[in-house]
């Protein structure tokens, strides 16, 4: 097999996605009454967004609401939630233009991958539909069958995603230096790590913070959802 030229990565959440696959899911779980108290848990999830769009939020801290409500619930209950959850948020939030991006890569020959901070029960549906056959995300830890409500490893969140896709590469005996073009999408300061190392760093859809940046260093910016783009990162 001919190793491939390009790497294309790509984040997910305001990068793919016009929203927050994270956020919307704990969403989900309070609307439908399977997070605990509504109230409860829906302010604890604004919470956590606030403080991720600030940059004071830990993997670890994000892991303790995010990854608990996946061990509320036995394993088929939540793939069964997760369906209903792709198709009402997710399906209906898919842009042709997103496809159509990512097609443009494939095509291309280039090895793709999502590169993303959301762990892995949430994302995986998500890559699939999006013709991705490959995530790197936050390994949500499973034992005897049931998910524990902890990270396994290295979570993929602003350094470690580094980590994470050169262990990746590692797997097919690759380094990032093998590639003659490297790419990643990003709508985030907090995937500056990522985005310094790669040939091609592509402000997508970007926050304030991180458009400024991409200006002042001569990245290419693409705004994929414009119309809906809000403060999030």
């Amino acid at each position: 097999m001919t190793t491939p030229t390009r790497l294309a990565l790509f984040d997910l959440d305001h990068t793919l996605l016009p929203l927050d696959s994270d956020y919307q899911w704990a969403d989900f779980l309070a609307r439908t009454g399977r997070a605990g108290d509504p109230a409860e848990a829906q302010a604890r999830n604004e919470e956590l967004m606030e403080r991720y769009n600030a940059g004071q939020l830990t993997a670890e801290q994000s892991a303790e609401f995010m990854l608990g409500l996946l061990a509320r619930a036995s394993t088929p209950e939540l793939a069964r939630w997760h369906e209903q959850f792709m198709a009402e948020v997710i399906r209906p939030a898919i842009r042709d233009n997103a496809i159509e991006l990512v097609q443009e890569h494939m095509a291309r020959g280039d090895l793709c991958a999502i590169v993303t901070a959301t762990n892995d029960f949430v994302t995986a549906p998500i890559a699939r539909a999006f013709g991705i056959p490959h995530l790197i995300a936050t390994v949500a830890e499973q034992r005897f069958g049931r998910y524990t409500g902890k990270i396994q490893g290295v979570p993929s969140f602003q350094a470690g995603k580094i980590v994470r896709v050169d262990d990746w590469l590692a797997t097919m005996g690759l380094k990032r230096n093998d590639f003659q073009e490297t790419y990643f999408y990003s709508d985030s300061p907090n995937d500056l790590p990522l985005l310094e190392v790669v040939s091609h760093p592509i402000a997508t859809n970007p926050s304030p913070v991180l458009r400024e940046i991409a200006h002042d260093r001569g990245w290419k910016v693409l705004d994929l959802f414009q119309e809906m783009h809000d403060a999030k990162s």
